[in-house]
């Protein structure tokens, strides 16, 4: 189990924060996206706790995606104009009055899918617009080190405090911003508050397959093997994750095809 908590959320970090060298702070968002973080943790707090805590938590984590979206929000505004202690402390002061307000709501998947889609609504249309889509950005091993031992260090904490924290909070802490502080302070420092907007807003896209791998484990873990349930969960957030891909990139190919029309 040790082994788990420490090997599994590191691992993911560290495709994600590559993934923005290769192709970019929009990609790299919108991998982010995944529950890379969140995923794991449950899947151990399942494992501890069995699947009724599990269903619970997975249910607080669908709904704390508008905690980690309030993170974004504030960040992504107080970046334009301020350093980047200003904007985590910004964005950490978000999250958390959002989350206290999510612990307080009825563990329900309706309000929970409510909270989720208003929260994705709004940040697609009043997080602040960026064009920066600079890939092969450096990162330096100790950056890249400093973010796999942070997703390891929260992973021990949420799993570890899990039985006094309970299901509700444990959730809402699986979902803790740690991919969105990591990438933006980081981003932030070495490129700018453009490269952040941009990361943050491809987040954005990324919520809808969070969203479904959660409402689904919600509903299918008291009913089934974690395992199944898990690895059911993790085919619909990658061909939701495929399908809003594809939906992003159809307008601009339609311009793109447009373009060359009007030039001929």
């Amino acid at each position: 189990m040790l082994a788990l908590k420490l090997t599994l959320v590191p691992f993911f970090l560290a495709i994600v924060s590559m993934s923005g060298r290769w192709w970019g702070p929009s990609i790299a968002g919108w991998l982010a996206g995944l529950p890379v973080v969140a995923g794991p943790i449950l899947f151990i707090l399942v494992l501890t706790h069995g699947p009724v805590f599990g269903a619970h938590a997975a249910t607080l984590s669908l709904s704390a995606i508008l905690a980690s979206e309030a993170f974004n929000f504030a960040y992504a505004w107080s970046c334009r104009s301020h350093s980047w202690p200003i904007a985590l402390a910004a964005g950490l002061v978000a999250w958390f009055m959002s989350a206290c307000g999510l612990s307080m709501l009825p563990a329900s998947p309706g309000w929970a899918v409510t909270a989720a889609l208003a929260a994705v609504s709004f940040g697609q249309f009043f997080l602040p617009r960026s064009s920066s889509s600079a890939a092969g950005a450096s990162l330096g091993r100790s950056d890249l080190i400093g973010r796999m031992v942070a997703g390891a260090v929260l992973t021990l904490l949420v799993t570890s405090l899990s039985g006094r924290l309970g299901a509700a909070w444990s959730g809402l802490l699986a979902v803790f911003p740690l991919l969105g502080i990591v990438l933006s302070v980081s981003s932030h420092r070495a490129y700018g508050p453009d490269f952040v907007i941009s990361l943050l807003r491809g987040m954005v896209l990324g919520r809808f397959s969070f969203a479904a791998f959660c409402l689904l484990l919600a509903f299918s873990l008291p009913h089934q093997h974690p395992a199944v349930a898990f690895l059911e969960a993790s085919l619909l957030a990658m061909i939701v994750q495929w399908g809003t891909r594809r939906l992003a990139t159809m307008p601009r190919a339609k311009s793109a095809a447009t373009n060359v029309v009007a030039t001929d």
